[in-house]
């Protein structure tokens, strides 16, 4: 059963036209992340891999591709967490960072905090070396142009995100049963400048404890803090749910809740994995074994061989 990769690129209604591209960046960065499982590396970096591949990727609303706050400039959260030690960093609203995951596991590693934020976190990831990359590298014509149709007075950008573009994350277990999640975003599309959503927040935007599993959600992130759904999740398999059931009773939960849609990806130690979702749609995509499993839609899994590129 081990190791295991599992991946998402965002939750919601994907459009027609983007569909396609959100579901091959997913398999690309399953592969990537697995790759690394394979060669005997660990599940922090494993899942760092996969999710800096998706940062990379336009497609995604994550460091490169990454909507814009109401002033249309890019700031991103991410977070990392190791299960083995429940060492995390994260960080917020940092700005000029082409990916922030990687940021945020030198906060896990180099400091002795949990998360920087805003110009700290640069002044940081300055100290480290990370590059300062110019803010117009980051911004995609697709999210200039769905933040011009949010400025309205009447315009809704929770609506409009749902899965337009999509915060990214990964959970793995590795080859010594050791567990790691990370989670990347660019935020809510027009939000204030200097808001925070659940991503940075440890048990909100990820969890990792290899006593009990690792999870990396996706949706709505005022909802996903406000009943901190990674851990919650947790909890519920900690009561001896599974994986699946864990994951649907706190999606539930938060749908009835918060009226919050969303969806995750879930491990345990065992290698059970889940990619759950109560949005429309969600591009998810895992690795296991020989096998490549993924879909977008509810109940949909396709399989097909880890080494085939099509």
């Amino acid at each position: 059963m081990l190791p295991v990769l599992v991946v998402h690129g965002g939750a919601g209604h994907i459009p027609k036209e983007r569909a396609e591209l959100s579901c091959a960046g997913v398999r690309a960065a399953t592969r990537g992340g697995y790759a690394v499982l394979r060669g005997e590396g660990s599940a922090m970096d494993a899942v760092v891999k996969a999710v800096s591949l998706l940062e990379d990727n336009p497609a995604y609303n994550a460091g490169r591709g990454s909507v814009l706050n109401a002033k249309g400039e890019v700031e991103m959260d991410a977070i990392v967490m190791d299960g083995k030690t429940l060492a995390s960093g994260a960080v917020s609203a940092v700005r000029r960072v082409a990916n922030p995951v990687q940021l945020a596991r030198l906060v896990m590693e180099k400091t002795s905090h949990l998360c920087l934020t805003a110009e700290g976190a640069s002044q940081f990831a300055r100290s480290m070396g990370v590059p300062e990359v110019p803010e117009e590298s980051l911004i995609t014509d697709y999210a200039r142009t769905r933040w011009k149709k949010n400025l309205g007075p009447d315009a809704n950008p929770v609506e409009c995100q749902m899965g337009k573009m999509g915060t990214v994350g990964a959970v793995a277990v590795d080859a010594e049963g050791n567990i790691a999640c990370a989670t990347s975003t660019g935020g809510m599309l027009n939000k204030m400048e200097g808001r925070v959503g659940d991503t940075a927040c440890i048990g909100c935007g990820g969890y990792a404890d290899n006593n009990i599993g690792a999870v990396s959600p996706t949706g709505h992130g005022e909802a996903i803090m406000k009943v901190t759904l990674a851990r919650l999740i947790l909890f519920h398999m900690e009561r001896g749910l599974s994986v699946e059931a864990a994951s649907d009773e706190a999606l539930a939960f938060m749908r009835a809740r918060v009226d919050g849609l969303g969806g995750v990806v879930v491990v345990d130690p065992r290698g059970h994995w889940a990619a759950r979702f109560s949005s429309l749609q969600m591009a998810w995509a895992a690795a296991q074994g020989e096998t490549l499993h993924y879909g977008l839609y509810v109940d949909e899994h396709f399989t097909q061989s880890i080494d085939d590129l099509l």
